[in-house]
């Protein structure tokens, strides 16, 4: 099954819900309907607005014809879409910090995010720093187990940083290709603990220079606004340098990327689409209009 056919059936609940708001007679979209039907999708209320003038202005000014609209709308989505943040920073080992609230889904995609850079022939390790939860200590090393990484962890309530010090400074001398940082699930609004996500950070760059070389924020995609709002915090606190979307599979909500991207100016990096560990797909902003707006009807 290749990609686009996977974000299909991942973003099956969210085609049906925009189907259903923006069907009208010759399928002549209206930029009322298209704003109401964006919204109800996640996508926010100034960026749905946004796209709905824009249509306006492009059928104003002859750009778009009527019956038109739903490809001026796929091809106008897959251009927001497409900021990518710039190039990753190269390093080696290459560290990734997996920050988000409870629940998201940090520790299976920390797992899944290992298991694609195994299936490269990278050399990779897992680091359990999410040492308040006992379960997620337990989680990651049965992930470890199940693909062949190792997990460096410690007793619960260790000292996260110090074990990131550790794994990070192992890692230099194995020559280790990629570490995937897995961190406590913490409200945005805990300072303490933001606090703490700061310190693994600068332990990091100690370690490894340049590091963390991503830091990548675990949305729920079903979350709605709540969403950017972590995500606004998490990026003033973590330096977010991308987004992971879980469980779009779930959700008629998976316009919440477009709200991520125009409205933080954070691109999504990959979404999860099932709980496989082949289930994480790179984020492709054509596909991914594609995925969400072909066959609308």
């Amino acid at each position: 099954m290749d990609l686009l056919e996977r974000l299909r059936r991942g973003l099956g609940a969210t085609r049906t819900l925009l189907g259903e708001r923006l069907a009208g007679s010759d399928w002549v979209i209206r930029p009322e309907a298209l704003a109401e039907a964006l919204i109800a999708a996640d996508v926010g209320v100034e960026v749905a607005e946004s796209v709905a003038s824009d249509l306006a202005r492009a059928r104003d000014s002859g750009k778009v014809a009527p019956g038109a609209e739903l490809s001026w709308l796929q091809a106008h989505v897959g251009r927001l879409l497409s900021g990518d943040g710039g190039p990753v920073p190269a390093g080696r080992p290459h560290v990734v910090l997996v920050v988000g609230v409870n629940g998201t889904g940090k520790t299976t995609t920390a797992a899944k995010l290992a298991a694609r850079r195994l299936a490269e022939g990278r050399s990779t390790l897992l680091v359990a720093a999410d040492t308040f939860r006992a379960a997620a200590i337990e989680q990651l090393q049965a992930w470890g187990a199940r693909l062949g990484v190792p997990v460096v962890a410690q007793r619960p309530g260790a000292d996260p940083a110090a074990i990131v010090f550790d794994a990070l400074n192992t890692a230099r001398v194995q020559g280790t290709s990629d570490v995937f940082i897995d961190t406590a699930g913490r409200l945005h609004t805990k300072h303490n603990l933001m606090a703490e996500l700061e310190k693994v950070r600068r332990v990091c760059s100690r370690a490894v220079p340049g590091a963390p070389h991503e830091v990548l924020l675990v949305l729920d995609a079903s979350c709605g606004a709540n969403g950017l709002v972590q995500a606004r915090e998490f990026r003033a606190h973590a330096g977010v340098t991308g987004v992971v979307l879980t469980k779009l599979d779930g959700t008629a909500k998976g316009g919440v990327a477009l709200a991520v991207v125009r409205e933080l100016g954070v691109p999504v990096r990959w979404v999860g689409v099932g709980e496989s560990a082949d289930d994480l797909l790179p984020f492709d902003a054509t596909t991914f209009a594609a995925a969400l707006l072909e066959g609308v009807r």
